[in-house]
């Protein structure tokens, strides 16, 4: 429709890749957002039989090896078809694909808990990484603390879960070298929407352009290399927190690593 060629224009733009669009003939989901007293934002999608809801096994090619991973996250989880495609797509993915989750709830979208942590769960076992903010986290397991959650989450596949606590930073959980806080940027927030978005998008591009965007890579990983990468993430979130608006900021304007990383050998 006329917003879906509007979008692909804004992608074509940005220099973003369209080659696995697939046009479908439905309307194009509307978001809204609110912010409440305390400048939290709320939101509200108008797109109940919307064409991002409708991805369907056919319209998912083969995938070549200019693919280097594929992440999942928010109502896709758990409105169908979308969510039998995505996970079809994911459980069927070559072993060598760096897989990230961001469960990113919305619960005007489903409202039934259950229904998410169910899909959540099935998704995480074939995540290398799982980024979830506190907020999605106290919804998903209110009687449950972090530690444990990340724990169960590290059993299959995971070998990074990552807590982002707002301007507290970040909580680590990892398979071998523990867990431990990264601090936050202190700054007079703008507007926070998007920042979630910022945040796992920086944690993706910090490993492509280090080499590590690899399931084999991120087992090697010292815990220096985190650190740098959550400090280019949380750079990153914190820029787009300064503007109105979900604006990303763009690669040039955030800082360079000083040295090219190299994960630790067996």
């Amino acid at each position: 429709d006329f917003l879906g060629k509007q979008l692909r224009q804004v992608l074509e733009k940005e220099g973003v890749s369209t080659r696995y669009l697939a046009p479908v003939d439905a309307a194009t989901t509307l978001s809204l957002i609110s912010l409440d007293e305390q400048g939290i934002p709320h939101y509200s999608f108008y797109g109940q039989s919307g064409a991002d809801r409708q991805l369907l096994p056919s319209h998912i090619p083969a995938l070549d090896r200019g693919v280097r991973g594929i992440h999942v996250g928010s109502y896709f989880l758990v409105v169908s078809p979308a969510a039998d495609t995505l996970y079809g797509l994911v459980a069927g993915a070559p072993q060598d694909l760096l897989i990230t989750l961001d469960p990113n709830v919305r619960l005007n979208v489903e409202p039934d808990l259950e229904k998410w942590r169910k899909q959540i769960e099935a998704f995480a076992k074939y995540a290398h990484i799982i980024k979830v903010s506190e907020e999605d986290l106290a919804l998903l397991y209110p009687d449950e603390d972090a530690a444990t959650v990340a724990c169960g989450w590290l059993r299959d596949r995971c070998q990074l879960v990552l807590l982002t606590q707002g301007e507290q930073g970040v909580s680590v959980f990892t398979r071998g070298f523990g867990n431990w806080s990264h601090p936050g940027r202190s700054i007079i927030p703008v507007d926070t929407v998007g920042a979630g978005d910022t945040f796992q998008a920086a944690l993706i591009t910090f490993l492509i352009e280090q080499g590590l965007d690899s399931p084999t890579s991120l087992a090697l990983l010292e815990r220096s290399h985190i650190d740098a990468m959550l400090a280019f993430a949380t750079e990153a979130a914190a820029l787009t927190c300064l503007r109105r608006g979900p604006d990303l900021p763009r690669r040039h304007e955030l800082s360079q690593p000083n040295t090219k990383l190299q994960p630790v050998t067996p």
